[in-house]
């Protein structure tokens, strides 16, 4: 069967590109081959959310008497918490299959390959059956990265190496827990599971945690952590796993520390090898399908979106690049812009960012003006958050005053966060937003404070 558009992988850029692109007339296949909703759903964004909900309802329950409340006996079931994990992800999936129904796209199950061009369009082959579409949408997102660690192969054969898929379908909370990488999945996963109960450390290469946040947020949020008696471990380097027994080095000594699991969670790969992309010619960059502001390949006809492009591995990304994608085949132009997309840890506390940080900045050469002011400047966060120590930093453009970067590390920061991503797109300056109003009490009302120190 032909169809005006295939697309390969039923993750945020996959079902949505499908259902955009049929809801505007496309005749569209989605080819899937495990879940629909890809990794953000199944594996990721959804399932670290329940869990992550849990632990903050709980250590709110046993922390309480600071807020007047007291309980006893408060304990985390954690096979409880995965039995509501799990049924949120059938809820979101059913809802996914349900849009895609709606929406008129058909549905294969089966990894798809590439096989060639013919005249009425690309080939594509699943197992079972061959499709020709006129357009292809690439969107089989990422997989986590294993590093070539002596020893991590009979480790992971043990089921002692574990990465983010495995750690979410844990039956039991291990006694102790050791996280390779200080990014987002394993800042999320140590507030977890030092909630739960683990005794965590955390392995980072780098000098702070959270990648390419804020180093000032940075270094509350690890102060944070430390204080829930999680251990991190800076400027260290794993270089061997002998069963539970992890080996790192640190400014030219070894040590070593066990561990009943060791969780990998050192960033995700695009998802390209076995798509046979050098059938039609494919550029591939550093691993990734190489696109255009527009999401378009090298190959007419192609396009690729969400983790399998590399650019911003954010389910949040992966939806709007395959609108832009869509809007493309559809003849409107459209382009991805990637300066005003917020990126969120959703640990307790928790930490969005949006825009550059001082160190890119700096690295561009950007003129810029900053200010950090307390999270206690609103009375929300103070009424909620008892003894928090909260920041909100802006950064300016001085040619402009235009705002270029908001950092946040405190509760609501997640929901507050696309304001001031509205705020750059916009190019918003700080006399405009000086004269928004805000609701009172909302912690939302911090980003107008900043403006009165700038």
């Amino acid at each position: 069967m032909v169809y005006d558009l295939i697309v390969i992988g039923g993750g945020p850029a996959g079902y949505l590109g499908a259902i955009r692109a049929s809801s505007e007339g496309l005749k569209t296949l989605l080819i899937e081959s495990k879940s629909l909703g890809g990794v953000c759903l199944n594996e990721g964004c959804i399932p670290t959310k329940t869990l992550l909900n849990s632990a903050k309802i709980y250590d709110k329950a046993r922390y309480g008497k600071r807020y007047g409340v007291i309980a006893d006996d408060i304990i985390l079931d954690h096979k409880a918490v995965l039995k509501r994990k799990d049924k949120a992800v059938r809820l979101l999936v059913s809802g996914v299959k349900s849009q895609l129904k709606n929406s008129n796209v058909d549905i294969a199950e089966g990894f798809g390959k590439i096989l060639g061009k013919k005249d009425e369009g690309y080939v594509v082959k699943t197992d079972e059956d061959t499709f020709i579409g006129k357009m292809v949408l690439i969107a089989t997102g990422s997989n986590p990265i294993v590093p070539s660690i002596p020893g991590i192969d009979e480790a992971i054969k043990q089921n002692i190496v574990l990465t983010n898929r495995e750690i979410l379908a844990l039956s039991q909370i291990p006694e102790t827990l050791v996280i390779v990488g200080g990014g987002i999945i394993g800042l999320e996963m140590a507030s977890y599971f030092n909630s739960a109960g683990s005794k965590v450390m955390v392995i980072e290469m780098l000098d702070h945690v959270g990648g390419n946040i804020d180093r000032e947020i940075s270094k509350i949020l690890m102060k944070n952590y430390e204080q829930k008696g999680i251990d991190f471990k800076l400027n260290s380097k794993v270089v061997a796993i002998d069963g539970n027994k992890v080996f790192y080095e640190s400014d030219g000594k070894r040590f070593s520390t066990d561990a009943e699991k060791i969780l990998i969670s050192v960033g995700r790969k695009p998802n390209i090898s076995e798509l046979s992309l050098e059938n039609i010619g494919v550029e591939v960059i550093n691993g990734a399908a190489k696109t255009d502001e527009t999401g378009k390949t090298n190959v007419p006809g192609v396009y690729a979106a969400g983790d399998v492009n590399g650019y911003s591995m954010l389910a949040h990304t992966a939806y709007r690049e395959a609108e832009v994608c869509v809007n493309n085949m559809l003849g409107k132009k459209d382009v991805m812009r990637y300066h005003a997309v917020p990126s969120v840890i959703y640990t307790d506390p928790e930490v969005a960012s949006v825009g550059e940080t001082e160190e890119s900045a700096r690295s561009k050469g950007i003129e810029y003006g900053a200010t950090s002011v307390s999270m206690r400047y609103s009375g929300r966060y103070v009424a909620e958050n008892d003894g928090g120590d909260g920041i909100c930093k802006v950064l300016i453009d001085k040619r402009h005053g235009k705002i270029i970067g908001v950092h946040m590390i405190g509760n609501s920061s997640s929901e507050i966060i696309y304001g001031a991503a509205l705020m750059i797109e916009a190019e918003m300056r700080v006399r405009d937003i000086k004269e928004l109003i805000f609701p009172h009490p909302t912690v939302s009302e911090i980003l107008r404070e900043a403006m009165f120190t700038l």
